[in-house]
């Protein structure tokens, strides 16, 4: 083969690698990281699909939520949840071009998850650094927890327009002392569900939620 046949065999392999990569992040997003499912798919180390998460994370094209782990035991996750940051980019990924495939996609949690947790964090002014997932050691998960200083807020995510209250959220207040929870959801109002959980609207956080303090 001539050299810049073997150039040109090289770049072929190079993007359909990428493409692998950003479908296979595709399908996980609004799931927890797992980097060895990655790297035995294209016959890597575990650092080095980490490393490549990284870049996109740097890049702003993937947002990494880490565990928030105040009480650390053996079994707590380790691994970050992974979004991928623009909407537009995750549906191209996975072939859905109108609202009516998306409805039907198995994805349309996660999509709306990613989009409300982007608009969460843009309107509340929180760094990268004060984001998290909240998991605790009595199994009680948030899909997104705001730290700075003491100050600490979590929020459910349900794309529904009636939401309620779990038990896994009253868990999460107390274990991890949070001053309060916002569930967002897909309604139209803003209404408190009991004391510190109230329900407010993705279409409202502009006005309803306040920037972290």
């Amino acid at each position: 083969m001539a050299p810049h046949c073997d150039i040109e065999y090289s770049v072929d392999v190079f993007e359909y690698s990428i493409q692998r990569f950003w479908s296979m992040l595709a399908h996980y997003h609004g799931q927890i990281w797992n980097a060895s499912e990655f790297a035995r798919s294209f016959g890597v180390s575990d650092n080095a699909v980490r490393n490549h998460l990284d870049v996109l994370s740097a890049a702003l094209f993937v947002r990494l939520l880490p565990p928030w782990r105040e009480n650390i035991s053996k079994r707590q996750v380790k691994s970050p949840k992974v979004y991928i940051t623009d909407s537009g980019i995750l549906h191209t990924l996975l072939n859905q071009r109108t609202r009516h495939d998306l409805e039907g996609h198995p994805k349309v949690g996660a999509s709306w998850e990613g989009f409300a947790v982007e608009q969460i964090i843009n309107r509340i002014q929180a760094r990268p650094e004060e984001c998290y997932f909240g998991s605790t050691y009595s199994g009680a998960e948030l899909d997104l927890l705001a730290v700075r200083g003491r100050r600490r807020i979590g929020f459910e995510i349900k794309r529904t327009v009636s939401p309620k209250i779990t038990p896994s959220m009253r868990q999460a207040l107390k274990d991890l002392r949070l001053q309060r929870i916002e569930v967002i959801h897909a309604g139209e109002d803003t209404f408190p569900l009991e004391a510190k959980i109230r329900a407010v609207s993705l279409s409202r956080i502009l006005t309803d939620l306040d920037v972290l303090g």
